[in-house]
């Protein structure tokens, strides 16, 4: 079990509780009662963590090895295991069932009973049914239920996305209870018994809706008292306690549900016009010269998501429910069950396409031709549209490198709010609430060659007044950073190439260098105020880099829709956990605010941020490709040393008495008593290599950031007279602590503990 909660909203409470009954012989079975905690300290923990499961009876940890060879073993385990006289031996356990009471509001929780047991052994001998009717019949045509290879991962790129062949989920049809495979496979009758083929393929659309609820990746949301379907985000991991619906109710992923949802398009789209559908390889398309008048795509997002692996879940119930249809096939290789594989344009390095790798080069060389070719087939006068919602610079890099490569010009980029805030992706990072639309047309064979000067002359002015419009359109953080590219890039791509003074050619990369710097100058000048534009000519005035980097850091997270509220992980896991999967611990998920290190490096690089510097200073984290900013609470110790904020307070008092600086030599007590014995116990001899000015205790060095958070800490911890003497010397001192703070109070997210100390804290200042 990931979480014993069955529903965590916050007048109404259900969980279960775990009791081990011991039995004569030394062994023990695990009891469950359904209660209703007072408080979360009264829930257990899950039994699970990152793929290591602890024995909930003696407390044995079971190594990942071990839990992947068990659940192997059982093609996932998600199966109900059955004894001779039909009782349940092993395999999956149901540890709860949700009901409605008539003339009563909200769900109810029971314990399962034999009557629920019975009903599962039911469905597994109607499957046995259906699989033996199949095998009698000469095996003709599909297998009832999915026996296609489902993607093997592990690997490098999107192959991370996968781990259920790890756990014995070698076939589509492992991925689904006998249970789910049972009823999927009687759903198809509904698709039989349309009259038109229209009817059909929009009842097929249905059934792949069910399946999509149906299988047993599926999380039950203890917030919403819901199931969430298998694809909350972009990969197939493991689901330790996964929910079933009854397909036939009228709850969220039911079949009625998923009726209503197709039947709400068809009723909502009655302009479609009629078209030809055609796969096509993109770099060579059937449409002849100059067909187009607009040429729209949406192309793969270098080696952020794995498109035919997972297209393969709904493709493989769709041929299922539409045999024989002539676009549910692979038009490059007849051999192949499942979807194109080959020439698809993904960065994946365990793939190969014609004998090369599928690394950077290769993605950026086919995205190139295919642009190339969406030109050909793009009238003079015509207009192209490239979607893209990729968050690493580097995605976006090679996307831009090959359409500058085809042959068109950037003329705009428009965010269109087309992704959920409260889809588990979006929760507590950068991930992306638009999708940016790159407005595109053919460049000139007889475009000009650019100045360089020229090009960075107009750069800010450009990017300034873009920056300016969608703030006030409400876009916000990572949304507004890539959609000033399309702006950007127009300066650039506009020319055949640009070249330097001295006639050097100006590749891409040194111009988005260019343009990452001017955005994050940009942003700080807006968040920080006018001072920092100093710091481009190198003047006074400007915040430390610290300062800078928190608020930049800050900046970028922000939400588009800064009125959204992320909610719940809906799992009584910490929000951001990656939903299970072996790769990602199920609780004691670091707190704080988290981006990809390749965007803090394209932003901090530029603006002179030494990155390195402010992880020894307890500033920010870096682990496994991603940059933390740490919480005010984790920077106590930095800060105020073994000692406590208590006693730093009691001695702040005492030194504002006094008329001195209050925080002069009083922040970061531990590091100059521990350089200070340092001195004592080693005097460095002439000649032996040594430099006395490595063993000199380090400054006091207190940013305004380290004394803003001085400040929160003691707002935190009720010192109240220590925080009164801060302001005061604060005041005194110069107006970037409140500056700093005001900003910071506008950059932090609504809810947040910090956002919460810091408005506290400016509430204290004296007026």
């Amino acid at each position: 079990l990931r979480s014993f909660w069955l529903c965590r909203k916050p007048k109404r409470r259900r969980a279960l509780r775990a009791v081990v009954a011991r039995s004569p012989g030394g062994g023990g079975d695990v009891e469950f009662a359904v209660f209703e905690p007072a408080n979360d300290s009264e829930v257990r923990a899950g039994t699970v963590t990152r793929a290591k499961a602890a024995c909930p009876c003696c407390g044995v940890v079971l190594p990942p090895e071990r839990v992947r060879a068990q659940l192997a073993a059982q093609r996932g385990g998600a199966d109900v295991v059955f004894d001779e006289a039909g009782r349940h031996f092993g395999g999956a356990r149901l540890t709860a069932v949700v009901t409605l009471r008539p003339g009563e509001t909200g769900r109810h929780y029971r314990l399962p009973n034999e009557a629920d047991y019975a009903a599962v052994r039911a469905a597994q001998a109607r499957l046995a049914g259906i699989l033996d009717e199949w095998e009698r019949g000469g095996k003709q045509g599909l297998c009832p239920v999915p026996d296609e290879p489902t993607p093997a991962g592990g690997g490098a790129g999107a192959g991370r996305a996968f781990s259920v062949q790890r756990y014995g989920m070698l076939r589509w049809g492992d991925l689904f209870t006998a249970r789910q495979k049972a009823a999927l496979v009687a759903l198809r009758v509904s698709v039989r018994e349309q009259a038109d083929d229209a009817s059909r393929e929009c009842m097929a659309l249905v059934v792949d809706r069910c399946a999509n609820q149906l299988s047993h990746i599926s999380r039950w949301n203890v917030v919403g008292e819901k199931i969430e379907g298998t694809f909350s985000r972009q990969a197939l991991p493991i689901v330790w306690d996964f929910a079933e619906v009854n397909p036939f109710c009228t709850a969220t992923g039911s079949y009625d549900g998923a009726l209503t949802w197709v039947t709400k398009v068809v009723e909502n789209s009655p302009h479609f016009c009629q078209g030809q559908f055609q796969p096509a390889d993109a770099t060579d398309h059937p449409l002849p010269d100059q067909a187009a008048g607009v040429w729209f795509t949406d192309p793969p997002y270098y080696d952020a998501i794995p498109y035919s692996d997972l297209s393969d879940f709904f493709l493989v119930w769709l041929k299922r429910a539409l045999p024989g249809h002539p676009l549910l096939r692979d038009p490059f290789d007849p051999a192949n069950p499942l979807s194109p594989k080959t020439r698809e344009v993904v960065q994946d390095e365990t793939k190969t396409c014609g004998g090369r790798v599928k690394d950077r080069a290769f993605f950026e060389d086919t995205m190139g031709a295919a642009f190339t070719e969406g030109r050909r087939v793009l009238h003079e006068d015509g207009i192209g549209s490239v979607v893209f919602a990729h968050k690493t610079t580097e995605g976006w890099e090679a996307l831009l490198a090959g359409m500058i490569r085809g042959g068109w010009t950037i003329t705009g980029s428009w965010p269109i709010a087309t992704e959920m805030g409260t889809r588990l992706r979006a929760r507590d990072s950068a991930a992306l609430a638009t999708s940016i639309h790159l407005v595109c047309r053919p460049r000139p064979d007889d475009a000009p060659v650019g100045d360089w000067a020229v090009v960075l002359r107009e750069l800010p002015e450009r990017v300034g007044e873009w920056m300016e419009r969608l703030q006030g359109e409400g876009v916000r953080g990572a949304d507004l950073v890539f959609a000033c590219i399309g702006p950007a890039l127009e300066i650039f791509s506009r020319y055949a190439q640009v070249e330097t003074a001295d006639g050097g050619e100006v590749g891409l990369p040194a111009y988005l260098e260019r343009v990452w710097e001017v955005v994050g100058r940009t942003a700080l000048e807006n968040v920080l105020g006018a001072a920092e534009a100093q710091a481009r000519n190198g003047l006074a005035g400007a915040l430390e880099e610290d300062a800078r980097l928190t608020a930049l850091f800050l900046w970028t997270l922000q939400a588009t829709d800064a009125g959204a509220d992320a909610g719940d992980a809906g799992d009584g896991s910490t929000p951001g956990d990656d939903d299970g999967d072996d790769e990602s611990p199920s609780g004691g998920k670091a707190q704080g605010f988290a981006l990809v290190f390749d965007v803090v490096r394209r932003f901090a690089q530029p603006l002179g941020i030494d990155l390195p510097k402010w992880e020894k200073k307890r500033t920010i984290e870096t682990k496994k490709g991603v940059v933390r900013l740490l919480p005010v609470a984790e920077r106590a110790r930095h800060l105020f040393g073994a000692r406590g904020a208590q006693a730093v307070a009691a001695r702040l008092e005492r030194e504002a008495a006094a008329g001195t600086d209050p925080l002069q030599g009083l922040l970061f007590p531990d590091r100059q008593e521990t350089a200070a014995v340092a001195v004592r116990e080693r005097r460095p001899r002439y000649g032996d290599g040594g430099d006395p000015a490595d063993e000199r205790p380090p400054a006091p060095g207190a940013t305004t950031l380290d004394r803003v958070h001085t400040g929160m800490l003691f707002q935190a911890g009720g010192q109240t007279n220590a925080l009164h003497a801060l302001l005061k010397a604060e005041r005194e001192r110069g107006p970037d602590f409140l500056r700093l703070s005001n900003a910071l109070s506008a950059l932090y997210p609504r809810g947040s503990e910090e956002k919460r100390l810091l408005d506290a804290m400016l509430l204290a200042v004296p007026r």
